[in-house]
């Protein structure tokens, strides 16, 4: 079966400074994988490489068997790929409602809209308690959510996830990564980009650990959190004592 991305000796940057040196890995079709090490170790360059947002300077980027190295990240959404960047990524003077259909009604067209929303707020229930409130007035989780909620009703064939966890609190991310399982067992591959490294190897089959942008290390998402503490790369467990917002 083909892979859904790959990674052959990737090297990419901003400007002058480089940022990975020949990173290679893979995610196989309904697999998922996650990338992990220290800040600044080239992780969300990796997630902005593998949907276009930054091309890569040598090395292939492939999206299904494809050569998609040098192509746009319109290019790659349309393959499939689906990137959920760090952050909050919302349009804060729209509602929620407005936020949601905007983004459902370019890939969905106009009829699709309703539909998509319904699953919306299955998804996030919170979502349709406030779909009339300003997207800008919510909560940092629910921000999250209504970003994460354009992304996951789509299905794509490759989702992106960056930083997911980050100002969270802990109830937040467990709702996100049910909805990314759920998301996976109807055959979506994941590339999850996270410094809780614990909660995303329970969700992950491989683990690909960067330093200094190149590849330490890669292998069963099992073995990973033994080699991040032997690396010396601090990961991050969740508990209830993280100062998050809800």
């Amino acid at each position: 079966m083909t892979d859904v991305l790959e990674f052959d000796s990737v090297s990419a940057g901003y400007g002058p400074f480089k940022a990975l040196f020949d990173v290679s890995f893979t995610v196989g079709a309904g697999a998922a994988v996650a990338l992990v090490g220290p800040n600044g170790s080239g992780k969300t360059t990796v997630a902005r490489v593998a949907s276009g947002l930054v091309r890569a300077s040598s090395g292939a980027v492939r999206v299904g068997g494809e050569d998609f190295t040098g192509r746009r990240a319109f290019e790659f959404a349309r393959a499939g790929v689906a990137h959920a960047v760090e952050g909050r990524s919302v349009f804060a003077t729209l509602s929620v409602a407005d936020n949601l259909s905007l983004s459902f009604g370019r890939s969905r067209g106009r009829r699709g809209v309703g539909a998509a929303l319904d699953e919306a707020y299955e998804l996030f229930p919170i979502l349709a308690e406030r779909r009339g409130q300003l997207a800008g007035t919510l909560s940092g989780g629910q921000q999250r959510m209504l970003s994460m909620a354009r992304v996951l009703v789509e299905a794509p064939a490759l989702l992106i996830a960056d930083e997911l966890s980050l100002g969270l609190a802990p109830i937040i991310i467990d709702q996100i990564y049910e909805k990314l399982a759920l998301l996976r067992s109807r055959g979506t591959a994941l590339l999850i980009v996270e410094q809780h490294v614990s909660r995303a190897l329970e969700l992950c089959d491989t683990a690909v650990l960067l330093r200094r942008g190149s590849v330490s290390w890669r292998g069963p998402a099992d073995d990973a959190l033994a080699m991040v503490m032997e690396q010396g790369v601090a990961g991050r467990a969740v508990s209830a004592g993280d100062r998050s917002s809800p």
